[in-house]
């Protein structure tokens, strides 16, 4: 079986995403989600940079240095956005506001222990950031990650406990989407 491109992975978690939802997208693959959630779907796209209601990719004369998603991608807003502050960001993160967060993660293990943060990588810091609190916050949390790094090495495990540290454990919905 061929796997799905970083594109594909992206457009097929956009097909789950429901009506009237409040979504927040992490860096990474998804942060592509926003783009393939069908045009008929009304959703907010939260950032957790204080933008309520992330709109499509801005064209070059659209473009704003101020208005990024977490990718950093130029956006534009969706009718009815708000822009705040880093303190109403999180509290709508942390009120439990937020219907479900995509993220990236460098580990899943079989009981949804989710490892986003440190890959104890040398000469590197962790990547501490808000998936903390949008794992343990969010109604729903899925991931979208290769199941394997370009070193082969597994990063969705049959393993009962992700071997990197954890960032929240058993938040994540751990079926497979085909």
């Amino acid at each position: 079986m061929t796997p799905l491109s970083r594109f594909q992975m992206a457009w097929r978690a956009a097909q789950d995403i429901q009506d009237g939802m409040v979504v927040n997208l992490g860096i990474g693959i998804p942060v592509l989600v926003g783009d393939y959630v069908p045009k008929s779907r009304d959703v907010f796209i939260q950032a957790k940079n204080g933008i309520v209601g992330c709109g499509p990719l801005a064209t070059p004369d659209e473009a704003d240095a101020d208005l990024v998603d977490a990718g950093s991608r130029r956006i534009t807003l969706r009718p009815g956005a708000s822009i705040v502050d880093s303190a109403w960001s999180f509290a709508i993160i942390r009120g439990g506001h937020i219907d479900v967060t995509v993220l990236g993660a460098f580990e899943v293990a079989a009981n949804g222990d989710l490892a986003n943060w440190d890959m104890r990588a040398p000469n590197k810091g962790p990547l501490v950031g808000g998936a903390m609190d949008l794992a343990a916050c969010a109604r729903a949390v899925w991931v979208i990650m290769e199941h394997n790094t370009a070193k082969a090495a597994r990063g969705c495990a049959r393993r009962a406990h992700c071997r990197s540290p954890r960032c929240v454990a058993s938040s994540v919905s751990t079926r497979t989407l085909r």
